[in-house]
């Protein structure tokens, strides 16, 4: 029997990475022997995080587009060619029988790819309002994962499914009481504590 493979890609934030290590953690826990490759973007933040957490990472030469005016801009086209073509090669090699992308700049040269070499892929969006990327690769995947009823209007309605983030497993087990939490927090016992969460 063949090993199972993917490929995951999703970077440049918290928001794009964290939910790809909860899908990678979740595969591994179903499936020990899987084969698990992520794809970055080569001066993000994933570089660093992903080999922390035990998977092994290539890197891409690719940022997003300046919503400015921006010489930066004009190094685009090149570093998408580049990086479609490193992408080609990674899934040539690696043969993954899925790819996933979860948002950030590597995730479109890769999932694009994918398809075109018609290997299934899937996007899983987090936000009620889907970046570019995703947006624009919604009509080439096979399926769409969206966490949020907002973001359907998004994207073909036949391949779109409402799944809810990905979750790592230490937030969904967490073992902790209230009052554990205030004293490890230096939080007061006493008093209401609210937390904001944002991003």
């Amino acid at each position: 029997m063949k090993q199972f493979k993917t490929i995951l890609s999703g970077g440049g934030t918290g928001g794009h990475i964290f939910p790809a290590l909860a899908i990678a953690n979740a595969i591994k826990s179903e499936n020990g022997s899987a084969e698990i490759l992520f794809v970055g973007s080569s001066q993000r933040m994933e570089m660093k995080r992903i080999p922390k957490e035990g998977f092994p990472i290539k890197g891409l030469w690719i940022s997003g587009i300046q919503r400015k005016l921006s010489v930066k801009n004009l190094f685009f086209p090149l570093k998408l060619i580049v990086s479609l073509w490193r992408c080609y090669f990674i899934l040539k090699q690696f043969q993954p029988k899925v790819v996933i992308g979860t948002g950030g700049f590597a995730s479109g040269p890769l999932l694009y790819m994918a398809t075109r070499m018609n290997i299934p892929s899937l996007i899983q969006e987090q936000n009620a309002l889907p970046g570019i990327t995703n947006r624009l690769l919604g009509k080439y995947v096979e399926r769409i994962c969206i966490a949020h009823a907002e973001a359907e209007r998004f994207f073909p309605k036949h391949k779109t499914e409402l799944t809810g983030n990905p979750l790592r497993p230490e937030l969904i087990q967490l073992n902790i009481s209230p009052a554990e939490a205030r004293k490890k927090m230096g939080l007061s016992q006493k008093k209401t504590t609210l937390l904001v969460v944002g991003g």
